[in-house]
């Protein structure tokens, strides 16, 4: 019996998978678990992983292409068997699925497609792409889809938003990946719906220097990993916000949802934008763990490997410039989070010690508030308590 390999929806209001690479080739055998494909959702690069034993049969879908969600690209056969006639309609599901049971097994009954029409007549459009054609002012009926069977998908929309509906010259059009095109939609609706408010704080960053040369070597020698600035960071955050829960909460729709972990968020810089990785309940995570987490994330999204796991809960974010060499800036909240913390370099100025001229090596910390969770007040005392920390790290680190 053949087993069809759908594109699998692998995490929320996911429409389309973009295959990257195909890991077997047609008429390989493979076995019920092994990797066969790569595909790139809207935050990660996931292996998608074979649903039975058999023979690939049936490649409709090659390298590079956008599919829809519940699409079937491929067929898993026994030997001599033939695939049966590919449906030309995509399934439609609402399910979210992990990486390990993304290769789907299904009949090969036909099913609808998720492209919505407007009545009996008009243009194809997903869902999707209808809401943001309605939030954007476009009109859809002057965009020609580059979908399936000329569906309008959302990136039609956002590129015809992006042009004031006319078409623009072939020169000055730039693709976005999935990734980068997910940033810019969340960018611009955390900026345009939480009202944000920033504080800074410069730190003395002398006693973090000294507890990464304090407990570094160790970690090292023990763990095979170079503790960071940012791992430091990550432990000293999450255990100042268990005294802080409100900055540690949630933007819920019409109230305030207090998040029971504490999920540090880190951001991280991928091929086409940023994304963050979550290190869960680091306020209850040994530093040295936390730098291996650390590391292992960092390596993995550098090579385009992240899980939609690795990315899901965050309930505070940091974001660490210093090593580009930038003082201080203001980011953007990751909603539904209340807040993110931004870091500048550290570097040596002039400052006071003691009522005296003296070089200290400082940082900048700038950190960015959702109004409607948190206010001015709650904030400050959170970065207070976080520049305590700071400036005394092994009484909570040790």
């Amino acid at each position: 019996m053949a087993f069809s390999v759908v594109m699998p929806a692998l995490e929320m209001a996911q429409e389309t998978g973009k295959i990257i690479s195909w890991l077997k080739k047609e008429g390989e055998t493979i076995t019920k678990g092994q990797p066969i494909l790569e595909v790139e959702t809207d935050k990660a690069v996931v292996e998608i992983e074979a649903g039975a034993d058999g023979i690939l049969a049936g490649v409709t879908s090659k390298e590079g292409d956008v599919v829809p969600v519940g699409a079937t690209i491929a067929w898993i056969v026994a030997p001599g068997e033939k695939p049966p006639a590919q449906s030309t309609a995509p399934a439609q599901t609402g399910r979210t699925m992990t990486s390990a049971a993304a290769a789907q097994v299904t009949s090969a009954a036909p099913v609808p497609a998720p492209a919505a029409k407007s009545g009996d007549s008009g243009p194809q459009i997903s869902p999707k792409a209808r809401r943001l054609a309605k939030e954007h002012g476009v009109d859809i009926t002057r965009i020609k889809g580059t979908g399936p069977n000329g569906t309008i998908s959302s990136e039609d929309v956002m590129a015809a938003a992006a042009a004031g509906s006319a078409p623009a010259p072939a020169a000055a059009t730039e693709s976005l990946s999935g990734i980068a095109r997910l940033m810019a939609e969340r960018t611009t609706q955390s900026w345009t719906q939480a009202p944000h408010f920033f504080l800074v704080r410069e730190v003395d960053a002398g006693a973090l220097n000294a507890a990464r040369e304090k407990f570094g070597p160790q970690i090292e020698r023990d763990r095979g990993v170079k503790l960071t600035h940012t791992d430091l960071l990550v432990a000293l955050v999450a255990k100042t916000l268990a005294r802080h829960p409100k900055m540690n909460a949630s933007w819920a729709g019409q109230g305030i949802r207090l998040n029971p972990a504490i999920n540090i968020s880190v951001a991280m810089a991928v091929k086409d934008g940023v994304v963050g990785a979550v290190i869960p309940k680091a306020d209850s995570t040994s530093l040295a763990d936390i730098a291996v987490q650390r590391r292992d994330l960092t390596e993995r999204a550098r090579a385009n490997k992240l899980k939609p796991a690795d990315l899901a809960d965050g309930t505070f974010t940091i974001t660490n410039l210093g090593m580009y060499g930038i003082d201080s800036f203001n980011a953007i909240i990751a909603t539904p989070q209340a807040a993110i913390l931004a870091i500048g370099r550290i570097a040596d100025r002039v400052v006071s010690v003691n009522g005296q001229p003296g070089i200290r090596p400082m940082l900048t910390m700038t950190l960015s508030s959702d109004h409607r969770v948190v206010d001015g007040a709650q904030a400050a005392l959170f970065l207070a308590d976080l520049y305590e920390a700071l400036t005394k790290p092994d009484s909570l680190l040790s």
